[in-house]
């Protein structure tokens, strides 16, 4: 009895779901999966804290580099002495020995001698300046002549004039010019048939000899260099036998001052007058403008000198 019972229930639940399935709207699509239960989130995100810019600017000042002093110690930092005792020693173990530059010269003299070198080689320097300025400007590299007191060259520079004047020619002849001219020295120089080591021109023939400008490049007449004047016999004076150095590299010159057989007195001199000229490029009041200096000849090893003891020292600052 009891089996019946189930058996006719079970034929009016599927009876009765038919009726309710018949009734809705049939779907032919995929059934799309039950939903599932996502979690409630009870709590509200934390904002990112925006750090300012103050705060960063604290943390990441630069630190500036510890100068050692190292004048009241036993010896140098991170060294084995100042000085050597022996006479064989490695040199990374003890600071570089820095020479005046008269002993310099007498130094580069006596390797000659010892070396059996040639005694007419030629002396040279290798400077490396401090291009810095006030607010934080830089000098430009700069290229320089300068009339030397003990000319080491035994031949002139050849220097070409330009000019259209003829009275102005006359004086630039008279006054040991290679070449002068006007425009009509343009064409020749462009074919390589003139050439000189230094071009000398008067300011009102500049705007006509432009078309060599790509040319000659750095000898292309300018003021700043003096080769653009009105003044031709101190012109051709100061070119005629001037030494021509220039800043390479943003900060480093290298040229030649003398020749070794030349008396130490000159060989000084010489040297004396081109730290002079190139220290005024740059005003005294910010310090030293030479950072390092080396001193060599054409067999030599290279020796650093001191710059301080030959170089005029820069008036002090009056009182207001």
């Amino acid at each position: 009895m009891a089996t019946c019972t189930r058996t006719v229930w079970k034929v009016l639940s599927g009876y009765q779901k038919q009726l309710l399935s018949s009734g809705g709207p049939t779907y032919t699509a995929v059934l799309q999966p039950a939903p599932r239960n996502l979690p409630i989130r009870t709590f509200a995100a934390v904002k990112a804290l925006k750090k300012d810019k103050k705060d960063n600017a604290k943390t990441e000042e630069k630190k500036e580099k510890r100068i050692i002093d190292d004048k009241d110690r036993h010896k140098p930092y991170g060294k084995t002495a100042w000085v050597p005792v022996d006479d064989v020693y490695v040199k990374r173990f003890y600071p570089r020995t820095i020479h005046s530059a008269a002993d310099s010269i007498d130094m580069l003299k006596r390797f000659q001698k010892l070396d059996f070198t040639p005694a007419n080689q030629p002396v040279y320097i290798d400077l490396r300046l401090d291009m810095k300025l006030e607010k934080k400007k830089k000098i430009d590299p700069f290229v320089s002549t300068v009339h030397l007191p003990h000319p080491f060259r035994t031949e002139m520079n050849k220097v070409l004039v330009f000019t259209e004047d003829s009275t102005q020619a006359k004086v630039a002849q008279e006054n040991g010019a290679a070449f002068v001219g006007g425009v009509e020295l343009i064409q020749p120089i462009l074919d390589d048939e003139i050439s000189a080591d230094f071009y000398v021109a008067v300011p009102d023939i500049l705007p006509k000899i432009l078309p060599l400008k790509n040319k000659l490049r750095k000898k292309f007449p300018k003021s700043k260099r003096g080769t653009v004047s009105n003044n031709l016999p101190k012109t051709l004076d100061l070119f005629k036998m001037g030494h021509e150095y220039l800043v390479e590299s943003d900060c480093y010159i290298r040229t030649q001052i003398a020749t070794l057989d030349m008396s130490s007195e000159q060989i000084l001199t010489n040297l004396q007058t081109i730290l002079s000229d190139i220290c005024s490029h740059r005003p005294a009041s910010l310090g030293p403008f030479i950072e390092r200096a080396i001193m060599t000849s054409q067999t030599s090893e290279a020796i650093w000198f001191r710059t301080e003891d030959i170089l005029p020292e820069a008036a002090p600052a009056k009182e207001e």
